[in-house]
């Protein structure tokens, strides 16, 4: 095979710039960009020669034909690396790649500055109340700032579930504002939650104790669901829930009938089950939520750290190393057969089951 049959492949939705300039950088690595919508053979044409594929992991800006699926994998037989533009890999069935012997890699904590520093932003909007306030100065006059009377966030508790790369982020910068922080991460031992911040409790202690809670946790099988009726019930009257995590950790009907009932007294919320949410969604009409559409990560920034950290990543793998961010580790042996065998032009059937 000649070296520059190594194909990167993506789709025409938005990336920074920085992306492809690092991936055209790479000597023997060609780069197609395909459209989601109108051309499908020239998006075929493009996938099926594709040794990594770099899907979006917008799962309501990607039409699900781009998602990577069984299906996807089967007409893909050359495919050896799935790399998901997020932190999260909504759109890629991950056990499906791992059974094709094909790697996934996701941008874990290249957005992590970003997503804590909106993360503190809902926690202080919510608490100093300031979406309310900036909604009725466009809307009205004659009411007093003391209808609006907030409360300062030093002195409170704040609960973090989960302290991976976000998670540390905001609790050093939940500490400058005078919160103690405390966490539980069902991945990591006492001493290390300590190492990177926070107390470590269980996850009912947390719901009890906790002033403020901010989910920063994947969305998976064990944490679907996971903010129900009854987490929200056992949180202290008067808390505050914040996400910027995924849809479908928080139960939005739970949440809404949480904050109705003046259990919680606010929420901060940038992930939704349905991104955007319509427009009648109960949560938006709240005069004590404050909310955002999945942008805690969309900064300048961000966006260009996580381009280059992806494009890094994906030229390191074709170049024959280990990628630092593999979601499915377990995959590894078979994945390495397979990319000799498919640079050597060998076999390129997926592994037996």
């Amino acid at each position: 095979m000649a070296m520059a049959d190594k194909r990167v492949v993506r789709t025409d939705l938005w990336i920074d710039p920085a992306f492809d300039r690092r991936i055209e950088m790479e000597s023997g690595v060609c780069l197609t960009v395909f459209p989601v919508y109108g051309v499908p053979h020239a998006a075929w044409a493009a996938l099926k020669a594709a040794h990594v594929y770099h899907v979006s992991a917008a799962k309501d800006e990607l039409p699900a034909e781009w998602f990577v699926s069984g299906s996807l994998l089967a007409a893909c037989p050359r495919l050896l690396c799935v790399s998901s533009s997020g932190a999260g890999y909504d759109t890629v069935d991950v056990p499906a790649c791992t059974a094709a012997g094909v790697a996934v890699v996701n941008q874990a904590g290249g957005n992590a500055g970003s997503v804590a520093e909106h993360a503190l932003g809902l926690m202080l909007g919510v608490s100093r109340r300031m979406g309310e306030c900036d909604r009725r100065m466009r809307r009205e006059r004659g009411f007093s700032r003391e209808d609006l009377m907030g409360h300062e966030i030093r002195g409170k508790t704040l609960g973090l579930v989960g302290i991976g790369h976000i998670g540390i982020r905001v609790a050093a910068l939940a500490r400058a504002f005078g919160l103690s922080v405390i966490a539980t991460d069902p991945l990591l031992d006492d001493g290390e939650i300590a190492r990177r911040g926070a107390v470590a409790v269980k996850f009912p202690d947390l719901l009890a104790q906790s002033d403020i809670v901010s989910l920063h946790c994947p969305r998976d099988a064990t944490t679907l669901g996971m903010f129900d009726a009854d987490a929200f019930a056992r949180m202290k009257r008067g808390a505050i829930f914040i996400t910027t995590a995924r849809g479908g950790i928080h139960v939005e009907a739970a949440l809404v009938a949480a904050l109705k009932s003046g259990h919680l007294a606010g929420a901060g919320i940038d992930v939704w089950d349905q991104e955007p949410p319509e427009l009648d969604h109960p949560l938006l009409g709240m005069e004590n939520t404050f909310v955002t559409h999945h942008t805690a990560s969309v900064t300048h920034e961000a966006r260009r750290n996580m381009a280059l950290v992806a494009a890094d990543q994906i030229a390191g793998l074709l170049a024959g190393g280990k990628p630092p961010r593999l979601v499915n580790p377990e995959v590894w042996p078979a994945f390495a057969r397979r990319r000799s065998e498919i640079f050597t032009e060998g076999p390129t059937s997926p592994p037996s089951k």
